[in-house]
Formats: C-alpha cells, sequence, structure tokens
C-alpha cells in the first residue's frame, strides 16, 4: 500500500494506493506534512491527474479505483459518476433514480472513499449545498463550496 500527502487549493488530499488500483482520498489539514508520492506510482499519477484538474475542471479522471461499499453504496457512486462537471444532481433525484430514499443516497455520498474523482460533491440539497463528508473533517462543506465553485455550478468565485 502506498500513501502520499499533498497540497490542494484548499487544504491538503492525503492519497492511498494498492499497485494497481486508487483506494482512498482523504480530506487533510492545510498544515499537514507533505509526503511526496514515488515517480511513477498511481498515487504520482493521481496527484498529476489532480493538478489538472485544478487547472481544468472539466478533467475526466482515468485511473483504476476500488471504492469498497456495499452494492447501494456501488449504485450510488457509479451514479455519482456520471454528472458531468458543471452540474449538479439533488439528494432526492438520485434517490428516485436508484429507488432509493434521499437521506440514503446522502448516507452514501458521507462513505465516498474516493472524494473529488467519484464526484460526490456535485451532489446538493434541493435549496442548499447539503452535506460533505462530514466523517472527515470539520471544514469539508466549504470544499464541496469550492469544488463546486471552481466547476462553475454553484454561485461565487473559487478561491
Amino acid at each position: 500500500m502506498e500513501h502520499a500527502v499533498i497540497a490542494a487549493p484548499f487544504g491538503c488530499l492525503g492519497l492511498s494506493a494498492e499497485p494497481e488500483v486508487i483506494t482512498a482520498i482523504r480530506f487533510l489539514p492545510a498544515d499537514a506534512p507533505l509526503q511526496s508520492p514515488r515517480a511513477g506510482s498511481l498515487c504520482a499519477q493521481l496527484a498529476d491527474e489532480l493538478a489538472h484538474y485544478w487547472q481544468h475542471p472539466d478533467h475526466v479522471f482515468s485511473l483504476p479505483l476500488r471504492a469498497d461499499g456495499t452494492a447501494f453504496q456501488q449504485r450510488v457512486w457509479q451514479a455519482m459518476c456520471a454528472i458531468p462537471s458543471g452540474q449538479v444532481a439533488c439528494y432526492g433525484d438520485l434517490a428516485r433514480q436508484l429507488g432509493s430514499a434521499a437521506r440514503a443516497v446522502g448516507g452514501a455520498c458521507g462513505r465516498n472513499p474516493l472524494p473529488i474523482v467519484i464526484p460526490c460533491h456535485r451532489v446538493v440539497a434541493a435549496h442548499d449545498l447539503g452535506g460533505f463528508n462530514q466523517s472527515r473533517g470539520e471544514n469539508t462543506l466549504s470544499i464541496k463550496r469550492w469544488l463546486l465553485q471552481h466547476e462553475g455550478s454553484w454561485p461565487g468565485n473559487a478561491q
């Protein structure tokens, strides 16, 4: 298992990979000690793709992923991947599409082990941002807002 910590426009990201698949992206505080990925590794490739995404918000990630979760979570994550950059979907809309409840969709979003690449930030509440990876840190809602503004699907500018 390889791990790396890279800088992001809103803090730091922890990256994890096995030899053939990316397994996790974690939001870390801005003062987390950086740990460069090994040259040529999947973590290095993911860091490169993320750097490209910071410049080009319509970037489509292409690396092999393994997102462990229940069958329902897998269905939600697959549906999120179909939401293009610059667009959002409501929890309720995804729930209707999947024959489920909005709260269950929100729970699957919150358990997404690969945020940004599996774009849970593109799923919002009917009248506001909704939640975002709450179990992963206190400031994640500001990250969701930044990502949506970066992609042009939420009012304001990414800072």
